[in-house]
């Protein structure tokens, strides 16, 4: 195995932790948000109408570009092309600047901070998920 192989490998895997991480976090947004919704417009009495709102209502917009970067990790990961290391780290660079907190910042910066601020599993995802990436891989 070349030295190109085994960082290639090392990425690969540095990126699929990253997606799983992802994964979870996007879970518990989603999660704090339909809290967050109910208390302000009731209950959501099913699976199958929060899926609605969360694929079509605003409120729920700003997490669809996290949703879409997932399945283009997945995309990347699974495609017939092996993935390169110019891609994976391209991948690992703009998941980096996906989710980006900020009280003055974008709408979607701005949301993602609160969410933060009033959930601790997702504060505590937030500072894995950034030292994950701020991490040697």
């Amino acid at each position: 195995m070349s030295a190109s192989d085994s960082s290639l490998d090392a990425t690969i895997q540095h990126l699929q932790e990253v997606r799983l991480l992802l994964l979870r976090l996007h879970k518990a947004l989603l999660d704090s948000e339909r809290i967050t919704y109910e208390q302000l417009y009731g209950n959501i009495p099913s699976k199958g109408e929060f899926f609605q709102l969360v694929i079509g209502h605003e409120w729920f917009s700003w997490l669809r570009p996290i949703s879409q970067f997932i399945v283009q990790i997945d995309e990347a990961l699974s495609a017939k092309e092996p993935i390169t290391l110019n891609q994976a780290n391209e991948l690992l660079q703009e998941a980096s600047t996906l989710l980006q907190p900020s009280n003055q910042g974008s709408t979607s910066e701005q949301r993602y901070y609160h969410a933060i601020q009033r959930d601790p599993n997702i504060a505590l995802m937030h500072a894995e998920l950034s030292k994950l990436l701020t991490s040697e891989q």
